[in-house]
């Protein structure tokens, strides 16, 4: 991710950071500073630091973040904080419309409560401890800009069929196909043939249904989907684009991709649609999740209630940075970690999500990701979790307590983004113009075998020449996702266009084709940005987090444009689903079956064999040169079977070759079988 704020930051500039741990200062719990650092603080430093970590010093937790329990006969509101509430209730969700203040009663050491007679439903509520209003940390409904929470009863946000919608089951996260998408993207342009342009509704349509069934997708991963601040909901007929990775309130759909922001159960229910939709035609729906920063930091609904607790801060008492926005909050405090459990679990069991993306998954602990892992694994062992294995700066926490790539190791059941094999494909995030494989620049082969193999130990990788990770971060493959391009960044078709200017349309095609079969024919799970089927651009455009339309929206006429491209995207996902061997859920199993045969420069050969993972076929050989000239290669002597190469990929192709020396054209792939 990056958003506005994040633009001084690179993964590549992280790197030295996140990868080796050289501290050796011991942390309390919840106190981040050395025992050394706090004597020789003096005592101004020493009373600001203490007067703003005392209300986390203890170990209390506040047990769940119900902060609004409706029944018909009475509502009754809880809050966490330091000092005492006054709840404010209020007609709508906007204007001076207040009708009753009421000063909440202690229930418990930094617990109060409030109990109102009668039916509030339809009503708003905001809390203040004299920090301002804020609708709470966990409002479940809000009003229009998020400013107050709703009083709703969550039954009445229900479509029709959602008591028998569930979680889809998945035999192992390898067979997942992961397709990253921003509502607005995916359906504004004309051209989409969608009709609820920018609304979570345009993935209930069937247009969109068949598109995603028809590429093989079988995850969405949608952008950040919460209440975020930086569009303004009143205004929902100016254009206005935003990525969401500025969070405001975590727990409600955002208004703008609802048809009416100012109704508190209608962003609800169309986002239930979409989810049930969705399942219903075997997608599952991974929620993208920003736990990491807030958008503010003084005016904050975590500051305006319970100041300090849930930010991270340096050893002088200043907001710590790692999230690259201002501030980043502390997952390993007791109210931060709880609110991220329950967050996390609430959004499973309310709304039926499958998965998660977490955003910048390396400003956060490592045990806090292991107890979420623990409590979606209680809810449903499916649920799937994978996160950006980085921050995007320097974080207030030892980077042995982070859940960066390094660190992978430590969470089994969590998965990380590979970007070792993505800029080997690509080139460096840290420069544009810069190639790798895919340029024809030798180099690169060991961090993409790496890729190929899972991020799993492999005899035959030899990880001193990976770019980044220069021993194996993935106990199981299960726990890398594939990938070239993502909504961060250049889109793949502007990245290659940028490092080879001139390139022509059709060899920018083939090298598209080069990089995805990478993806998709690699151990672990797959994942790209919509639209690349598109061969999508966003005009040179690196950091597209708020560019108009324009920029980001989808042309989906280039279906028609480049319809062989398509169709390759669809033969990619197809094969991997009719063959286990690309879809192996262990280690052994690949350090068992997988076998990379000697290439030359910008190559990369490898052979599946035995059977692996169960596949009919007893071998298969995926042969790739990305670099220009042809080259011939050796493989086992034998009759084989050519199923693939960048005109097509199909399983029931029957072209012989027999003998052990393959010729291979400059920039091409080709998978054999005997």
């Amino acid at each position: 991710m990056v958003p506005k704020g994040r633009f001084s930051f690179t993964e590549n500039s992280l790197r030295a950071t996140v990868s080796h741990s050289s501290s050796s200062s011991s942390l309390t719990p919840f106190l981040l500073i050395n025992n050394n650092s706090y004597r020789k603080m003096n005592k101004l430093s020493l009373f600001f630091t203490t007067t703003l970590l005392l209300p986390f010093l203890p170990t209390h937790a506040q047990i769940d973040f119900n902060e609004m329990q409706y029944s018909p006969q009475q509502t009754v509101f809880k809050l966490n904080a330091p000092k005492q509430p006054r709840l404010s209730l209020y007609k709508s969700g906007q204007g001076d419309t207040r009708f009753k203040r009421i000063k909440m009663k202690s229930a418990g050491k930094d617990v109060w409560t409030c109990t109102v007679k009668g039916d509030l439903k339809g009503d708003f509520y905001t809390f203040n401890i004299g920090k301002g209003e804020s609708p709470g940390v966990f409002a479940k409904a809000v009003g229009r800009c998020g400013k107050r929470g709703a009083v709703i009863d969550l039954k009445d946000t229900n479509p029709t069929g959602w008591a028998s919608d569930h979680r889809l089951e998945t035999k192992s996260m390898a067979d997942l196909v992961i397709y990253e998408l921003h509502y607005r993207d995916f359906s504004i342009d004309p051209s989409s043939g969608l009709v609820n342009k920018g609304k979570f509704l345009c993935l209930t349509e069937d247009r969109a249904i068949d598109h995603l069934k028809e590429l093989g997708i079988n995850a969405v991963h949608v952008l950040p989907s919460f209440d975020f601040a930086s569009v303004d909901e009143n205004k929902p007929d100016v254009p206005q684009y935003n990525w969401g990775y500025d969070p405001l309130n975590y727990n409600v759909p955002e208004g703008s991709y609802s048809y009416d922001a100012g109704n508190p159960t209608r962003r609800i229910f169309e986002f239930k649609s979409m989810v049930e939709k969705l399942h219903h035609n075997g997608i599952r729906v991974i929620l993208d999740v920003v736990y990491n920063h807030t958008f503010d930091l003084d005016n904050s609904n975590f500051n305006r209630t319970y100041p300090g607790a849930y930010y991270r801060y340096t050893a002088d008492g200043k907001p710590s940075n790692g999230s690259g926005c201002g501030n980043e909050t502390a997952s390993e405090k007791p109210l931060m970690r709880e609110f991220m459990l329950e967050s996390m679990a609430y959004w499973a069991q309310e709304y039926h999500i499958d998965g998660f993306r977490v955003d910048l998954m390396g400003v956060h602990d490592i045990e806090t990701m292991n107890l979420i892992r623990k409590r979606l694994t209680d809810i449903d062992p499916n649920i799937f979790i994978y996160g950006e294995g980085w921050s995007a700066g320097q974080c207030a926490l030892p980077t042995d307590k982070l859940a960066v790539k390094a660190n992978m190791k430590e969470m089994p059941g969590i998965a990380a983004f590979c970007d070792d094999m993505r800029d080997a494909l690509r080139g460096p995030f840290s420069d544009d113009h810069k190639g790798a494989f895919l340029a024809g620049i030798p180099g690169s082969e060991e961090s993409i075998k790496a890729g190929i193999a899972g991020m799993v130990q492999h005899p035959q990788v030899d990880y001193s020449k990976v770019n980044y990770s220069k021993e194996p971060w993935a106990l199981e493959p299960t726990q890398m996702i594939s990938y070239v391009s993502c909504h961060d960044d250049m889109c793949l078709t502007d990245r290659l266009r940028a490092e080879m200017p001139g390139i022509e349309t059709d060899e920018l095609i083939r090298l598209d084709k080069i990089a995805q079969s990478v993806v998709f024919l690699s151990q672990g799970v797959p994942f790209m940005l919509c639209g690349e089927e598109m061969l999508r651009t966003k005009h040179g455009v690196h950091n597209s987090f708020n560019s108009p339309d324009s920029i980001n929206q989808l042309d989906w006429n280039n279906l028609k444009r480049y319809p062989k491209l398509y169709s390759f995207y669809c033969d990619l996902t197809r094969f991997r689903r009719e063959h286990p061997a690309f879809r192996m859920g262990s280690a052994d199993e690949v350090r068992k079956h997988l076998e990379f045969l000697p290439s030359k420069d910008c190559m990369v050969t490898f052979m599946l064999k035995d059977h692996a993972g169960g596949d009919e076929w007893n071998n298969i050989i995926v042969c790739i040169n990305a670099g220009e000239q042809d080259q011939l290669i050796d493989i086992p002597e034998g009759k084989w079977y050519v199923c693939g190469d960048l005109d097509a990929i199909d399983t029931y192709r029957s072209d012989i070759f027999v003998g052990h020396t393959l010729r291979m054209d400059g920039r091409s792939i080709k998978i054999l079988h005997d």
